[in-house]
């Protein structure tokens, strides 16, 4: 079985819904009982073999360029990337389109994830000629969220962004945690504002690939409000 070594963090949020604390602190540099976001992030992806990082900048970025540096501390090696105006979800991934292997992992910088990545990719493997995946979750709750519509064999068929004007009967929210093959860069422009969910997946649906979702248990949550950063910090506490 394939293993899938690198991961991209996608770190580039202004945080604004969580000031004061990100007054001086972008996103993933939030503290979570004792350390950053952004190192939860890290060392639950080396318990799943990933080696080297991906992580795009714009405020504040030397917050975490002088925290984690090139990464040789943490066992890892990192790569960064900044943006002066910010590009966008997927607009941040092109940017690496000429670093990343055939395959890799990516997730939302302002989430935690402790989803078992190693299970994510042994399904992604057997999956029929996929160009990526994403967590999905069956939900009747998609009033503030981009949902896709599944088939059977739950590859995308449809997405529909934000915001709904009606029902549907088989909606699977969007979760912020990917595997991708380095096929699906070359579906995003250079150096324009491009996001994943609204943009890119229903582009490479349209050209009829593979993209398939993926149902799991394991906890994530994004961040981007304070009653969530409480919430996680409960989670986490609960868990010792």
């Amino acid at each position: 079985m394939a293993s899938i070594t690198q991961a991209v963090i996608l770190s580039a949020g202004l945080g604004t819904r969580l000031r004061p604390i990100t007054d001086n602190l972008p996103k993933p540099m939030i503290p979570l009982l004792g350390k950053p976001l952004l190192e939860w992030n890290i060392e639950h992806f080396r318990r799943h073999g990933v080696e080297e990082f991906f992580i795009n900048l714009h405020y504040l970025p030397e917050v975490i360029k002088n925290y984690f540096g090139d990464g040789s501390t943490f066992g890892v090696k990192i790569n960064y990337s900044f943006e002066s105006e910010i590009l966008g979800t997927a607009g941040g991934l092109k940017k690496f389109e000429k670093l990343v292997d055939d395959t890799f992992y990516i997730i939302y910088g302002d989430m935690i994830s402790l989803v078992d990545y190693s299970e994510m990719a042994e399904r992604f493997f057997i999956k029929d000629d996929p160009i990526g995946m994403q967590r999905i979750e069956k939900t009747e709750n998609y009033a503030d969220a981009d949902i896709a519509e599944l088939d059977n064999e739950l590859k995308f068929v449809k997405i529909h962004p934000k915001p709904h004007s009606q029902e549907y009967l088989n909606a699977y929210r969007m979760r912020g945690v990917f595997i991708l093959k380095k096929d699906v860069l070359k579906y995003i422009p250079s150096d324009i504002y491009y996001e994943i969910g609204s943009q890119l997946l229903p582009e490479i649906i349209k050209d009829g690939k593979n993209f398939y979702g993926y149902e799991c248990e394991e906890y994530s949550k994004g961040i981007d409000t304070i009653e969530k950063y409480e919430e996680v910090k409960k989670y986490l506490i609960n868990l010792k």
